[in-house]
């Protein structure tokens, strides 16, 4: 390339590395390319500049539609960047997800964005002393400063049950995630909250603690219409378990919103598959992850306003016919 366009070597190097050249230089370059079909060795440019261009992504679950919508926005991001992408499912298990991101760091990947489970400060401290940004998605890790990108779940929970308090239910059966995820932790706050702020009483028999797949949707669901009271609006707090909801719900032959008033989540597409359509809480699933994505690229261009971020996205509360009105009912 340098013998076609009479340029210094140094010259070329700067400009295929991003560095600013004159005009005239840039326009000779970029011609010698196309004619020459210039490709840039990565590996050998990793090697030299220590960057590998790739950020890896670290996932509970790839057949979740949450987490596949914000990965593939995080991919737009990082791709119209010229970064690529090293995607790990570590199957909701938390030794599979310390082995993961070990795999990621030995991949020299130069930066991280993790929607974590089970990791705890003092494991993610190798990833500060490599100076490799982070970023969380959806939840965070206690202890540990980095930037967070999340939906807004106390606010996203609390809209969604006091929307059924105002059409008159009192009972709402609330299936929510696992104890110790921050996600679920702050759904369940939201759902307590406005219980207190109506002063209403909870009764501790209509919360259920899912693992947000179907089966627990599913199982609690019939375990709520089997109490001896049972509840007359449901209110299930991510996809699956909205959708095993559901499949208990026909089951069981359950009139909605006839018998049961019902509220899901995550899919504005599932909505109107169900009849009759369903009130759903939508999550920004693309914000999510065009904003960790965009993040991510600050950080890598050692942009540090503002760290650590939390930045808690709104969520929308969509409206369909799976709510009855129950408010003048004597």
């Amino acid at each position: 390339m340098a013998k076609y366009t009479g340029l210094s070597v140094a010259t070329i190097s700067k400009y295929i590395n991003g560095g600013n050249v004159l005009d005239s230089n840039r326009d000779s370059i970029g011609e010698a390319v196309k004619i020459l079909d210039y490709k840039v060795n990565e590996i050998a440019r990793g090697l030299k500049t220590r960057k590998s261009k790739t950020v890896g992504v670290l996932i509970p679950k790839l057949d979740s539609i949450f987490t596949t919508t914000i990965v593939s926005h995080i991919e737009g991001v990082l791709q119209e960047n010229g970064y690529g992408t090293i995607i790990c499912d570590y199957r909701r298990d938390p030794g599979l997800e310390a082995v993961k991101l070990e795999f990621l760091l030995g991949k020299s990947v130069d930066g991280i964005i993790i929607m974590p489970l089970a990791l705890e400060a003092e494991q993610l401290q190798k990833i500060i002393k490599n100076d490799i940004p982070v970023i969380f998605i959806d939840r965070s890790v206690k202890g540990f400063g980095s930037d967070v990108v999340m939906a807004d779940n106390l606010n996203a929970s609390y809209s969604a049950t006091e929307y059924l308090i105002t059409r008159g239910h009192r009972r709402i059966g609330f299936i929510c995630g696992p104890r110790d995820i921050h996600t679920a932790q702050e759904r369940l706050k939201g759902y307590l909250r406005v219980h207190g702020d109506y002063r209403l009483k909870i009764d501790e028999a209509l919360i259920k603690y899912g693992d947000y797949e179907i089966e627990s949707g599913y199982n609690y669901t019939k375990e709520l219409l089997d109490i001896l009271k049972p509840p007359a609006a449901i209110f299930a707090t991510n996809y699956e378990m909205t959708i095993g909801a559901i499949m208990a719900l026909n089951e069981r032959s359950v009139k909605i919103p006839d018998e049961v008033s019902f509220i899901g989540f995550d899919n504005i597409h599932l909505a109107d598959l169900v009849k009759p359509p369903l009130s759903i809480v939508v999550q920004p699933m693309r914000q999510i992850g065009e904003t960790a994505g965009s993040l991510m690229m600050r950080r890598l261009k050692g942009d540090r306003t503002g760290f650590p971020s939390i930045i808690r996205l709104k969520t929308e509360l969509l409206i369909k016919d799976s709510v009855r009105d129950i408010s003048g009912v004597v």
